[in-house]
């Protein structure tokens, strides 16, 4: 039986259990577990391990409980909102210099310790909402550091994953496109994070991008 490890921050915890590791909460995690769960019956065991509020540095720390220890077969990791957006709320941000640095020396610890493991690296993504809309009115320029920082950000991961050859989940585009249909607030509570049909959004990438890894030898 494989295991899959879903890590990151509010987003992944979306409310999950810390008592009962069945309840995985009720964003993606949960919907990509029912979806595996149906398709291919007891071959794969799931935990969610996200903690809501972490930072890049908060997963470092945490990387041989909630990582390490678990051993997974797969690991998919979302995270750097809050670097932005602690900066902004609390001056206690990470900026993307470091954050890239941090980023790549936990991957690359983590396949040294799991050889074989694969990874999927999940984009960093927002949108207008009321989140930014609040910080915006009270500190003017918040919005437009936040978008052009999440950019940054973003950029750091694909680069990450470009250099230790890991998957990447382009979340942005997937809401992007997903304004086509309707407008921001019914994709994302707040402009960060996601819906039921948000999280059914990434849930369907993040299935299209797990295939390729099944299938890649």
């Amino acid at each position: 039986m494989k295991t899959i490890l879903f890590q990151g921050d509010s987003i992944t915890d979306a409310k999950r259990s810390r008592e009962d590791e069945e309840y995985g909460g009720s964003g993606y995690a949960t919907m990509i577990k029912g979806t595996l769960g149906k398709e291919y019956p007891n071959q794969f065991r799931f935990f969610n391990r996200g903690v809501s509020g972490d930072r890049i540095i908060d997963l470092c720390k945490r990387m041989k409980d909630d990582i390490l220890r678990i051993h997974p077969d797969y690991l998919s990791v979302l995270i750097g909102v809050n670097d932005v957006w602690h900066e902004v709320t609390r001056h206690n941000g990470v900026e993307t210099q470091k954050f890239e640095i941090l980023y790549d020396s936990l991957v690359q610890e983590v396949q040294q310790a799991i050889p074989g493991i694969k990874i999927i690296l999940m984009e960093p993504f927002l949108h207008n909402g009321s989140v930014l809309e609040e910080l915006d009115s009270a500190a003017p320029g918040a919005r437009e550091f936040m978008h052009s920082d999440i950019k940054e950000k973003a950029a750091a991961v694909l680069r990450v994953a470009e250099r230790n050859n890991l998957f990447f989940l382009p979340l942005q585009r997937v809401f992007d496109n997903a304004l086509q249909y309707a407008p921001s607030s019914y994709w994302l509570i707040d402009g960060i994070h996601p819906t039921a049909m948000g999280h059914k959004l990434i849930a369907d990438e993040w299935m299209r991008t797990f295939k390729l890894a099944c299938t890649e030898t």
